[in-house]
């Protein structure tokens, strides 16, 4: 059910889907929220596997990442999921049941309590070990202007003036599953 990999040996496969869009997958009360990402990095640091995510702070999503927990959803080995991401990228779970709504498979975590999915069934499964709110001072103006427009409303789905805060969950495990 579940094929158990090294992250670092499925790089490319774990970064090119990352350009068009990834699921982030949160705990939400006794069921969970997911919204896509487009924004994420895989390294080390402190000498363990890390992925960084990077959240607005007006999304539903960063509240629910108080939790503690995350998992990343990547496409693999399946047919196009533009459908998936371009929907859960443009709703609230606030509002909607969006992993309901898309009808996805949830299937279990193996080392937290937050799941995968088997339509995008390569699954990083991350524990939060730091945060940190970007410096807007610091973000040069080019990105600002185009990430970060003042006159656009924090719900809007794209960009819009609230900054990131940047999630780093430690890479507890790493599986593809294969139902």
């Amino acid at each position: 059910m579940y094929k158990e990999i090294d992250p670092f040996d499925y790089m490319t496969d774990i970064l090119q889907p990352l350009k068009k869009g990834v699921l982030l997958t949160t705990k939400k009360d006794e069921g969970y929220n997911t919204m896509t990402i487009a924004w994420g990095q895989i390294g080390i640091e402190w000498g363990i596997p890390i992925f960084t995510v990077f959240v607005r702070s007006g999304r539903y999503t960063h509240e629910l990442l108080d939790y503690g927990e995350f998992s990343i959803n990547i496409p693999y080995g399946t047919g196009p999921v533009g459908r998936i991401t371009g929907y859960a990228g443009t709703k609230s779970g606030r509002n909607t049941d969006k992993i309901a709504d898309l009808g996805l498979t949830v299937v279990d975590g193996r080392k937290i309590s937050v799941p995968g999915f088997k339509e995008l069934p390569m699954t990083l499964e991350c524990r939060i070990i730091y945060k940190q709110k970007q410096d807007a001072g610091t973000i040069q103006d080019r990105f600002k202007s185009d990430y970060y427009p003042s006159d656009v409303a924090s719900d809007f789905p794209g960009s819009n003036r609230d900054y990131h805060t940047m999630f780093y969950g430690e890479i507890v495990g790493a599986h593809i599953i294969e139902i």
